[in-house]
């Protein structure tokens, strides 16, 4: 799932907690009994490799843990057979990882009889080589943990030198926002060229500290956290993209520690070393793959992205694109009535990339051709909640207010597709909360007038107490340390922690079949695909986004 929709680190608990209110209306409790359909055991995976899975209840029963996890043990094999510029295990877009991930899917679905091709792209491609560095040389020599005490910008440089802090830090903190450290020159006033600025966060912003900083001569420049309640943690500050010198952005305890060793003329002395290749023009692929069967002018999508972000992003979305996978396999000897055409987008996690590619360069002729998307973004998570998306109702899935508006038209349609997913749910007795499609590759088809829903089963922090009363487990994060809302394994960079045990294969199993619920039913529908659509054509507001902070 896309971090560029709907999601800030550092939220204070009560912020969040507070956030379960507004999706009240979204929360869809079932009774303890809902369990009573029956629900049928796995098939013999032998006789589901030569059969017709021509009905729903075929499909999901042939939708199984072995097979799913097999696919999750192959993306695994990729990340840790191709690192990153990082050095660690990676699938991320752009690299020998992605590409690798994108070649195995294709071969899969060509062995299945699907006609694949992969579409290309451009994008502008950045990845930190080996490990920043913020290192203490004297007086008290000290190595800086990267992803807990700092956050590098996305800056290169390195400079061993004394430090310097610039006017305007106020410390100890005020209980509210009150530091305009770095915000005009005159906070450089006698600052030492060829030092490194040591600066407080506040009031203007991370760009203007580093131009002022730049302009009085600093070689690098070290931003800690204000202080104030929400502001002690360490954090990534957005830039303007025009930098010349490495910026480190810090903790407050860091910053703090730092200028209490400050002694005019001698230092401290801080090593800064952030190395990283970038590529303005770096190739990503879409891998689409079309059933040879079904009606070519009503089409199904059925989608996840493949790449990762920050390593081998197994839940975030190996998940997802093993779920998709299994499925197609599943139905590779089956006519559906409806065209089937399986996509793995590529770039998802740094804005929607690939889909936003596809959708938007389709020809009008053929996007109306498309007449559902169904999404699979995120089955596995641990310390699940069973999301089931919706353009009308759903909530986003941090912060829980309502999802960018969507075209009203989709609405009726996407509750089709979206209720086959929960009548599954209801079967197994498992509760259901309606989100939105924002930072799932279904936003783009919604935007573009496709009725669309899918899945997901939350990542990051933080679940809440409406949450559990719903699904069980713990509130805090989704995913990685649990129970803990240090963030999780998923988009966090320099964790690299998104590995295969970072799944629950037993949630993997019972979303996948949720999911294959959904295309089941779907892939034979009439009363959505008959229907005609009206011409939206390629709808391009722009989406509400978070951003890292300016100030």
């Amino acid at each position: 799932m896309s971090p560029r929709q709907g999601r800030r680190r550092g939220w204070s608990l009560a912020m969040v907690a507070a956030a379960a209110f507004a999706a009240a209306g979204a929360l869809s409790p079932v009774p303890s009994s809902a369990g009573s359909t029956t629900v049928t055991a796995d098939t013999n995976p032998t006789a589901c490799s030569v059969r017709v899975n021509d009905t729903p209840q075929k499909l999901v029963d042939c939708v199984n843990k072995a097979d799913l996890w097999a696919h999750m043990v192959k993306f695994q094999q990729i990340a840790d057979a191709n690192p990153g510029a990082d050095g660690h295990p990676s699938r991320n877009s752009g690299e020998p990882g992605y590409k690798a991930s994108a070649d195995y899917v294709a071969a899969v679905m060509r062995a299945a009889g699907y006609s694949v091709t992969l579409q290309e792209y451009k994008f502008p491609y950045f990845s930190f080589v080996g490990t920043p560095v913020l290192r203490e040389e004297s007086p008290n020599p000290h190595s800086f943990a990267i992803g807990v005490d700092f956050n590098p910008g996305q800056v290169v440089g390195t400079t061993t030198t004394k430090l310097q802090p610039a006017l305007g830090i106020v410390v100890p903190a005020t209980p509210t926002p009150s530091s305009a450290s770095g915000c005009t020159a005159a906070d450089f006033a006698g600052f030492v060229p060829g030092n490194i600025a040591l600066i407080q966060r506040g009031t203007c912003t991370f760009a203007t500290k580093v131009a002022n900083a730049t302009a009085a001569g600093a070689t690098a420049a070290v931003i800690f956290n204000e202080g104030n309640p929400g502001r002690t943690g360490v954090f990534t500050g957005g830039l303007s993209g025009n930098e010349h010198i490495p910026v480190i952005f810090t903790t407050y305890a860091v910053g703090t520690q730092l200028l209490s060793q400050y002694v005019p003329g001698t230092g401290p002395v801080i090593t800064v070393d952030v190395k990283a290749i970038t590529d303005p023009n770096r190739s990503d692929w879409n891998v689409i793959a079309d059933s040879k069967g079904g009606d070519p002018n009503n089409i199904l999508v059925i989608d996840a992205h493949l790449d990762a972000i920050f390593g081998a992003g197994m839940l975030d979305n190996a998940s997802g694109s093993a779920t998709i996978l299994d499925i197609a396999q599943q139905l590779k000897n089956t006519n559906t009535r409806n065209k089937l055409r399986f996509i793995w987008f590529g770039g998802e996690e740094l804005g929607l990339l690939g889909s936003d590619f596809y959708v938007n360069t389709l020809p009008p002729a053929e996007l109306a051709k498309i007449k559902f998307d169904l999404d699979a973004d995120v089955t596995a998570t641990p310390n699940y909640v069973a999301g089931v998306l919706d353009p009308k109702d759903g909530v986003t899935l941090f912060g829980r207010a309502p999802g960018t508006p969507m075209p009203p038209s989709i609405f009726a349609p996407s509750a089709i597709g979206r209720d086959f997913g929960i009548d599954y749910l209801n079967s197994i007795g498992k509760n259901h909360i309606l989100f939105s499609a924002d930072g799932t590759d279904a936003f783009e088809f919604q935007l573009a007038g496709v009725p669309a829903s899918g899945v997901l089963t939350g990542q990051d922090c933080c679940k809440l107490a409406s949450d559990v009363a719903l699904f069980g487990g713990t509130e805090g994060n989704f995913e990685g340390n649990i129970p803990s809302t240090d963030g999780g394994c998923v988009d966090n960079p320099f964790r690299w922690c998104d590995n295969l045990n970072n799944n629950d294969p037993e949630v993997l199993t019972w979303m996948s079949k949720t999911f294959a619920n959904m295309v089941g039913h779907m892939a034979y529908d009439t009363q959505v695909f008959n229907a005609p659509r009206p011409a939206t054509g390629h709808t391009k507001p722009t989406p509400s986004k978070n951003n890292p902070p300016t100030s």
